[in-house]
């Protein structure tokens, strides 16, 4: 149910901007945007039209001239809130943008809370559950990837999804509940199985989507990129050289890197979490072996390996060992082999790592020619990136969708047993559990929904 208050909020953050927006919402909207104009409210309409800039003054409340803004009002429903709304286009920076928002807290508006514009926007049947947590995931992606799968919740196809799936197990519930109650009537003998059919049929769906999602998470996350190599291969060189800063301290004394350094890196339109770590290696210093130790945990948490080896130097007893690591991982994890100081003589046997494709790196010289190895190198991780990020299929973009379907999965499987046995009203009850489960990503299921299922399809008690 609406809240009736006016809310009041800024859409935009303070800071040196050249305007700054603010946004009223609620029936007195256009009211609180009359008396801060000096306007006479019942000829405010004529004065500001929906929909349409109005370039207008606005005041302190004992009269003196606060700014000259642009107005636009958006007649209710025709809003996002649903609601009056009215948006100031101020100036700039904090001191207008504040009083602006304290005029209207004196004249009866309240602060809204966090989330209160879109909260409005669905209990107004603007928006469903799942368009609202793709436009709070919106407002934070970094993706362009992120951006396109969230772009498809806002035109409603997850709201498609579900909605299919809502009347294929509320068909599931009205054949249950006809075989219970009319149990004594000619009914098809082999409805039960193709109820299992068709219920096996949904859980592939299901289970695909959870996985594929789950596979996909560092589309919204962002990617962890671990660079791991033994000491002195080049790691933080390249770290700097994808950051065009110096943000690592590069020495030819071994072991300088002691702990991971993380940065955020943008390459194509992916997010990427850039972890620079210490050279993997034997080593009788505690901090030292501490930091080796974190190096490892970081390999296995990342989603994608950048394996650097010194070409410089023939293989050691430490490269054998991130060879036997990279081994363990070639099936769970994207993995991207560099042969670095390529611009040295050559000491290294390359065959040896054939099998994870190397490219060859120098760090030496112009890096920003597109001719220079480090640009070949950016080009592959891209297309290593995009090769995982086909967005075929709609994905979750929320842990509360991700409950959301794991529950439903979890109460459908609790389904098949009872199916199988014939204990329809069993059958029932966890089939009302996935459908609560499901419609609690865009709207609460209700039981006339069945009942409008089961005398529609069915023809009974005519």
């Amino acid at each position: 149910m609406l809240n009736n208050d006016t809310i009041v909020a800024p859409a935009t953050t303070y800071g040196h901007s050249s305007l700054n927006v603010l946004r009223l919402s609620g029936n007195n909207a256009l009211f609180i945007a009359a008396k801060l104009a000096r306007l006479d409210f019942n000829s405010i309409e004529n004065f500001i039209k929906p929909r349409i800039a109005r370039l207008t003054k606005i005041y302190f409340e004992k009269g003196l001239l606060l700014d000259e803004c642009i107005l636009l009002y958006f007649k209710a429903p025709n809003s996002y809130t649903t609601e009056d709304v009215v948006e100031f286009q101020c100036h700039g920076g904090s001191f207008i943008a504040q009083n602006i928002l304290q005029e209207c807290l004196k004249l009866g508006a309240r602060l809204a809370n966090p989330g209160e514009f879109t909260k409005r926007a669905f209990l107004g049947g603007r928006i469903d559950l799942s368009q609202a947590q793709a436009i709070a995931k919106l407002i934070e992606s970094q993706n362009a990837n992120a951006h396109q799968m969230l772009m498809r919740h806002l035109k409603g196809e997850m709201q498609d999804f579900c909605e299919d799936l809502r009347t294929t197990l509320i068909s599931f519930l009205a054949h249950s509940e006809v075989f219970i109650d009319y149990a004594d009537e000619e009914l098809p003998q082999d409805l039960l199985g193709n109820l299992e059919k068709e219920l096996q049929a949904v859980l592939k769906n299901l289970n695909a989507l959870l996985e594929q999602s789950k596979n996909k998470r560092m589309l919204f996350d962002g990617y962890k990129l671990c660079i791991i190599g033994k000491p002195n291969v080049g790691k933080s060189s390249l770290l700097n050289a994808l950051l065009r800063r110096n943000r690592a301290i590069v020495s030819d004394v071994a072991g300088t890197t002691r702990d991971s350094i993380e940065e955020n890196f943008m390459l194509g339109g992916h997010l990427l979490r850039l972890i620079d770590t210490a050279g993997i290696r034997e080593s009788a210093d505690v901090v030292e072996s501490e930091g080796i130790k974190r190096s490892l945990e970081k390999a296995k948490e990342s989603d994608l390996l950048l394996v650097l080896f010194d070409g410089s130097l023939p293989l050691s007893a430490e490269d054998f060992q991130i060879i036997e690591l990279l081994k363990a991982y070639k099936e769970q994890k994207k993995i991207l082999v560099l042969i670095n100081k390529t611009d040295l003589k050559m000491q290294l046997d390359s065959k040896v790592l054939d099998a994870f494709n190397p490219l060859l790196l120098s760090l030496k010289g112009d890096l920003l020619s597109e001719d220079s190895l480090l640009e070949r190198f950016k080009l592959r991780l891209e297309e290593l990136l995009d090769t995982n990020q086909k967005l075929e299929s709609l994905l979750l973009v929320s842990e509360y969708q991700f409950q959301a379907v794991q529950n439903c999965i979890s109460a459908l499987k609790s389904s098949l047993n009872p199916l199988e046995n014939g204990e329809l009203e069993l059958f029932s009850f966890h089939i009302n559990e996935a459908l609560r489960a499901i419609s609690s990503i865009t709207k609460p299921y209700e039981y006339s929904e069945m009942l409008d299922a089961m005398f529609s399809d069915f023809c009974l008690g005519k």
